[in-house]
């Protein structure tokens, strides 16, 4: 199934959708879904019904990620078991590929699911939505994450090792690979280094792919969080690396401030203009997948998704109709 060309938007999908969570889909006109799912689920099996799910319901399956594998410390940090962790990914991307499903998202964090790097606020935020927040100054003082200190070297290393393992894969099944910024995009977090945190490193790491079909996830937010310390802001990365077809899909989301200090907000209330995202991927004619990503609430509904939703359907509709009168 082909949805239309150009900017689509999406949204993350219960691993196991129910009717309701196919209905919420319908009823706001998200045109692809995004899940993630456990190593247990992710075959091929799995994947072709869930696809199959879904077209049935006017719904393009995007990606489908697997927790297991993704910003694993095993991978990320070179430890024991690296190689059958690869394996596994290489497996993941074959089924895939067998599936029909012709992308996937990886991020190449040891620690993202550590807490307390982030904190929760409440009361901050446009009516007192809960959110989180990070702070340099209280990160710093936390101890490692892990048994020692990891250094950009070390990283760079195992991120080369993995991807041009699994990159030939990746062609072979026909599957694209977005990479994810790392978030917060700081030097070092835990004491574990940070390598895909700016520009500089995005390019590395497509130089180290060396495929077509290697890109990046692009996560508004994230960069947004770095400010100046990533050396380039969203809509010069939009252009440059967008020129390049190397953009699969955003994550489309804001910040109160940049670093060293920043709180997650609802898609209008950052300091980041959405429209002049949007209209930056216009104009490298972005052919691929917005979401929501860390939206403030509590989990409890799905009423600020449905807000931010509305908020790029109406963004994405008014700098088209611009293009369309110009």
């Amino acid at each position: 199934m082909a949805t239309r060309p150009g900017i689509k938007i999406g949204d993350r999908l219960n691993q196991h959708p129910t009717e309701k969570d196919i209905t919420f889909f319908k009823n706001m006109g998200i045109e692809t879904a995004t899940i993630w799912t456990t190593i247990e689920n992710a075959n091929y099996e799995y994947m072709s019904r869930t696809r199959q799910l879904l077209e049935a319901n006017g719904i393009e399956l995007w990606n489908i990620g697997i927790l297991d594998l993704h910003c694993d410390p095993t991978m990320v940090l070179g430890l024991p078991g690296f190689d059958e962790k690869v394996a596994q990914y290489k497996q993941y991307l074959k089924d895939l590929g067998r599936a029909g499903i012709g992308y996937t998202t990886y991020a190449h964090m040891a620690n993202i699911k550590m807490l307390p790097y982030y904190q929760t606020s409440v009361g901050e935020t446009r009516g007192g939505i809960p959110t989180r927040e990070f702070d340099m100054e209280l990160a710093k003082d936390l101890p490692l994450s892990h048994d020692r200190v990891y250094s950009d070297d070390e990283v760079w290393g195992t991120f080369t090792r993995f991807i041009r393992e699994v990159m030939p894969i990746a062609e072979e099944a026909g599957v694209r690979i977005g990479l994810h910024p790392d978030d917060p995009p700081v030097p070092s977090l835990g004491g574990v280094a940070r390598v895909i945190r700016d520009f500089e490193g995005y390019q590395r790491a497509i130089e180290i792919a060396d495929s077509e079909n290697f890109g990046l996830c692009f996560c508004v937010g994230t960069w947004a969080e770095g400010g100046r310390l990533v050396g380039k802001d969203v809509p010069e990365m939009i252009a440059h690396f967008g020129a390049m077809g190397k953009i699969f899909k955003i994550h489309f989301r804001n910040v109160d401030a940049p670093l060293p200090k920043f709180r997650e907000t609802l898609i209008d209330d950052g300091y980041v203009d959405m429209y002049d995202v949007m209209r930056a991927l216009r104009d490298v004619n972005f052919d691929g997948v917005l979401i929501p990503d860390h939206v403030p609430g509590d989990g409890t509904d799905k009423s600020n998704t449905a807000y931010t939703i509305g908020y790029m359907r109406a963004t994405r509709n008014r700098v088209y109709a611009e293009q369309a009168k110009s």
